[in-house]
This record gives structure tokens, sequence and C-alpha cells, in this order.
């Protein structure tokens, strides 16, 4: 195997792992954001625990970080939840920070 050959496998090795941090990232930022819009439209344990379920599986479907976004934003104005746009995208992107900052550093899911 030439130093070119190891060097490629290195990089393959590096993206996969890139891309495992930032999906475990993800679903951990999805169900702590869904925890957050829960509290804000009163819903407590299980209600709680289904919508936070319920946002990771909109991303897992494939419909993408804008469906978990859009599905916010429609229940906080069906609920008339005073939340903004920028508001709701901030805390996506703090939550989004903290667990990629766990989830590359090996912690358990909390």
């Amino acid at each position: 195997m030439t130093t070119f050959d190891e060097r490629e496998k290195a990089y393959e090795a590096k993206l996969a792992h890139d891309e495992e941090v930032k999906f475990k990232a993800n679903v951990r930022r999805n169900k702590w954001l869904g925890l957050w819009a829960a509290e804000k439209l009163g819903k407590q344990g299980k209600a709680a625990e289904d919508y936070a379920n319920a946002l990771v599986a909109a991303q897992l479907e494939g419909q993408g970080e804008e469906a978990v976004f859009g599905k916010i934003r429609a229940d906080f104005k069906a609920a008339d939840v005073a939340q903004s746009d920028h508001q709701i995208r901030r805390e996506m992107e703090e939550l989004l920070a903290k667990a990629t900052q766990e989830v590359a550093a090996g912690r358990a899911q909390t």
C-alpha cells in the first residue's frame, strides 16, 4: 500500500467520523429543541417526550432542518406562542453547538 493510499483511507475514515458526529449531534439537538419547544407549548411528561421524538423523526425521515423549524413555527403560531423566527433559529444554533461539543467529546446522551 502506498502512502497515497494510506492518506486516502485516513481521509475517508475522518469524513465518515465527521458525518457520524454531525448526525448524532443533529439528533441530540432536535431532541433538546423538541423539549424546549414542548415547554413553550405547555406540554409536559410523555407529551413533551412525544413532541421531541416527532422532531427527531422529521429530520430522520429526510425532511431536513427546515422541516424541524417549520413544525415548531407552525405549532407556536397555532398555540399563540410568542417566539420570533430569529429566537427559534438562535435556539437551534445554540443547541447544535452544545450537542456537537458533547458528541465530539463522547459524552452519554442526556
